[in-house]
């Protein structure tokens, strides 16, 4: 119904944006992350969903077309509403989602206000195959040369962070990959790529 309200910025509440469009306040329920990028009395867009129920419409606003589209893979996944996606996205950006979801971190997402164990399980086998899949060159520690398996895993995880085909190969240079956990490939490679 609502693609993005463009307004001014009325008033913020934790969790709140009021954005008012030609004299009208809109209520949007929101992110820290979001939050994070308002400044009162500025002119602001963000891209909405307008949940429906049946005593009540609630919208939800975001800076970001990619932080829209992780809360909506968010809702597609069973027993997650839009209060809990809102929360993982309150701890977690859209990239870092992408990242547990890729290495199977649930302690990244249990760190959202109200979810527990079981729903970030389901977060991460739901959307393994939405979030996972990041088209990427094929990575060893070697460099960029032809591997399988983890080392790609972690390659992909680098990509979706931002990371380019030559400072993954760099980054991953050195690294036992068959003895390591993907998580502990990539911690080990985002040392590497800060110089620690």
């Amino acid at each position: 119904m609502f693609y993005y309200l463009n307004g001014t910025v009325a008033a913020m509440e934790e969790n709140l944006a009021v954005i008012d469009c030609g004299g009208v306040g809109y209520a949007c329920h929101t992110t820290a992350l979001t939050l994070s990028k308002l400044k009162l009395g500025a002119q602001q867009m963000l891209y909405t969903y307008l949940n429906v129920k049946d005593d009540a419409m609630d919208l939800y606003g975001f800076a970001s077309r990619d932080e829209l589209g992780a809360f909506t893979k968010l809702l597609g996944v069973s027993g997650v509403g839009p209060k809990a996606a809102a929360s993982i996205l309150s701890v977690l950006t859209p990239e870092k989602l992408q990242l547990a979801v890729m290495t199977g971190d649930e302690k990244l997402l249990t760190a959202a206000n109200g979810v527990g164990k079981k729903m970030a399980q389901r977060v991460l086998l739901e959307l393994k195959d939405k979030l996972g899949a990041v088209e990427t060159v094929e990575y060893s520690a070697a460099g960029t040369a032809p591997s399988g398996g983890k080392a790609n895993e972690a390659g992909a995880a680098l990509a979706a962070l931002g990371y380019s085909a030559s400072e993954i190969g760099a980054a991953l240079r050195g690294i036992d990959v068959e003895a390591l956990s993907v998580e502990e490939i990539v911690r080990k490679a985002l040392r590497n790529a800060a110089g620690r």
